[in-house]
């Protein structure tokens, strides 16, 4: 099941979004799942509904307002357009707030490429949430106080990132040990994008899908959020 919604931020405005709902959970845990740069496409919307398969009331803001990106341009420049600490304390505050107001006992964000940055600051700046998974993104590590990350996290990193180097995901760890942070990274010999199985066919020689990790990093996804929501 899946539907669009409309919920509002905590400074009161309204956001645009895609839930996908198991067929009997309404009182299921929730995963507010954070776009890649290109938008609220298909694909994301795909993973949304996986999580809805797997029992999650998955929900994905448009980050962007209705528009999409189909070239890496564009992306760059919708991407650019963001102000990432009011996405981060508003838009996917607003939204876990959401599911949880709907139902939700316990609520995870987890995202993509750029979502995955947008979801380490939200382990920053979202008390309401629970647990966060991060794929393959990070921001610039000045924004991300470790100290305040209080939930469980789990990061996925390609070690062939062209965009996201895995030199900064070993900066980034070395800031949550000394915070004592509860995190679980896993490392993976591919490149960026390694789970988006449209990756390919962009035609970015640094994006390409890798089924095998993909697998394993899933596996180890619903293990987490089984562990932290359930």
């Amino acid at each position: 099941m899946h539907s669009l919604i409309q919920y509002t931020r905590p400074d009161g405005q309204s956001v645009s979004a895609y839930l996908a709902e198991p067929e009997h959970g309404s009182n299921r845990p929730g995963v507010v799942v954070i776009q890649e740069w290109w938008g609220l496409d298909d694909q994301i919307k795909a993973v949304a509904d996986q999580l809805a398969a797997a029992g999650y009331r998955a929900l994905v803001p448009d980050l962007y307002r209705g528009k999409l990106a189909l070239e890496a341009k564009e992306a760059e420049h919708l991407m650019g357009d963001l102000n990432f600490g009011d996405v981060a304390s508003q838009d996917i505050r607003g939204a876990v707030q959401y599911l949880k107001k709907t139902g939700s006992p316990k609520v995870a964000v987890t995202g993509f490429c750029m979502g995955g940055a947008l979801t380490l600051l939200s382990a920053v700046h979202v008390p309401e949430l629970d647990a966060s998974v991060v794929w393959y993104g990070y921001p610039p590590l000045e924004y991300v106080d470790a100290n305040k990350i209080q939930k469980p996290l789990q990061g996925h990193w390609a070690l062939h990132d062209e965009f996201f180097p895995i030199t900064g995901v070993d900066q980034l760890e070395a800031n949550l040990k000394a915070a004592n942070t509860p995190y679980t990274f896993y490392r993976y010999d591919a490149k960026h994008a390694f789970t988006n199985p449209e990756a390919d066919a962009r035609h970015l020689p640094p994006l390409q899908y890798n089924a095998a990790a993909t697998k394993e990093a899933w596996q180890r996804t619903h293990a987490f959020l089984k562990a932290h929501l359930e």
